[in-house]
């Protein structure tokens, strides 16, 4: 019965959600905000509709997965590698380029802090790994809400995938150079990489068998039907991995980019066309359930105890991604609206940041306390103010450029500056 009464506070805050998604769409914003302020106020901090109970149950965190896995398919399903391999160097060159330039200027910024704080200095370099986490969806919803196409949005949508790669290789790589000065449990380097890559293994292994089921079928009940198994083997395996490690820490996202990624580019795009047309209401639903487990564990209270350190970490880590999102398309030559613009729309944050932080807290709060209540309380609080900011500076970077509505637009989409492949 408990189970029962939790399910129908999921299903009435996601209807919530949903209209308060419209009534924002009215006033010319993207929906996502008017889901991530509704999350905020029926979360656990306010009103407590959506409440721990609910957030913290087992069923919920198999579903907000397994939704994270349809989620993938939005990005997989555009990295056709005939489209890309044009752009591909640019934008794994850009990817590279934003990341470290993120985690160098907030590692600097807390580095100059901390010494003069007399605060240990590998706390910078925590808040440096922590910091080049990208929340995909954000962006994703603008560019689906919205209708965006054009550049810029064809440089963000395999960047998402990217960015979530080296962001979780350098996060990981960091704590494990902490914990062994902390002399705590090390993480050996073989253990970090096959962590940060196993989504990607499992996702692509079991994509290459559904495309060569998928290039035999013939009826459109059955194409759909063989992804949908597909897809579900390639989340019970991330599931069936997750319950054996001591953290679970694995991308479903990822998962699902690799697993769509991999069947995508080995069938006819018609018949790719007719997959997505079916899944895109889908995957409009998992956007919403995928922002709702962001926003409302955010206690928007912390927007009023925010302090300097929480201020620096936004502003150092909106300067390093912007900066190193220019300097990477200015060397590859991209054009110029990417120059300008393709740094906003990488600044949405909280999600995976949540994750990373509580994993870093775990591994400070042994042996430094302080510290791990510093970037705790740190991040909480500038996950909830940077994630309000960083939706509408992604949208006026969409705008800025001149993408917003130019979804179908042929005509348009043709007359790209040269540099990013269509």
């Amino acid at each position: 019965m408990e189970i029962l009464f939790d399910v129908c506070r999921l299903l009435l805050s996601i209807a919530i959600a949903f209209f308060a998604g419209k009534l924002i769409a009215k006033l010319h914003l993207p929906s996502i905000l008017g889901w991530l302020i509704a999350g905020m106020i029926i979360g656990p901090h306010a009103l407590n509709l959506l409440s721990n109970s609910v957030l913290d149950a087992a069923w919920f965190s198999g579903l907000e997965s397994l939704l994270e896995c349809v989620f993938g398919l939005m990005i997989g399903t555009e990295l056709i590698w005939k489209q890309m391999k044009k752009s591909g160097p640019q934008i794994l060159v850009t990817t590279i380029t934003e990341s470290m330039g993120t985690f160098l200027v907030v590692s600097l910024a807390f580095g100059i802090i901390f010494w003069f704080a007399d605060i240990p200095i590998y706390l910078a370099f925590m808040f440096g790994g922590i910091s080049l986490a990208t929340a995909p969806a954000p962006s994703l919803s603008v560019v689906r809400d919205m209708q965006a196409d054009g550049p810029v949005t064809r440089t963000l949508i395999p960047m998402a995938a990217l960015d979530d790669l080296v962001g979780a290789l350098v996060f990981f790589l960091v704590i494990a150079f902490v914990s062994a000065h902390l002399s705590t449990q090390g993480i050996p380097v073989p253990i970090i990489l096959l962590l940060v890559f196993l989504p990607v293994f499992i996702g692509g292994a079991i994509g290459f068998v559904a495309g060569k089921l998928l290039q035999h079928t013939r009826s459109a009940g059955t194409t759909l039907a063989v992804m949908l198994f597909m897809l579900l083997l390639s989340a019970g395996a991330g599931f069936a991995i997750n319950s054996a490690l001591p953290t679970p820490v694995l991308n479903f996202m990822l998962i699902g980019m690799s697993y769509s990624t991999a069947f995508a580019n080995m069938i006819p795009q018609e018949k790719l066309d007719r997959i997505m047309k079916v899944m895109n209401p889908v995957i409009g639903f998992a956007m919403i359930v995928v922002i709702l487990n962001l926003a409302a564990p955010l206690d928007y209270h912390l927007i009023f105890g925010a302090g300097a350190y929480t201020a620096v970490y936004i502003v150092a880590r909106a300067i390093g991604k912007y900066s190193g999102a220019w300097f990477g398309a200015t060397i590859t030559h991209a054009p110029a609206t990417v120059r300008k613009y393709l740094g906003f729309t990488l600044l949405p944050h909280s999600g995976v940041s949540l994750v990373f932080t509580g994993i870093a807290v775990s591994v400070l709060s042994g042996a430094d306390p302080e510290s791990a209540s510093i970037i705790q309380g740190t991040i909480a609080a500038a996950a909830v103010i940077n994630e309000i900011i960083a939706v509408f500076m992604a949208k006026k970077g969409f705008e800025w450029a001149g993408e917003l509505h130019q979804a179908g637009h042929t005509s348009t989409n043709q007359q790209t500056e040269k540099g990013v492949s269509v």
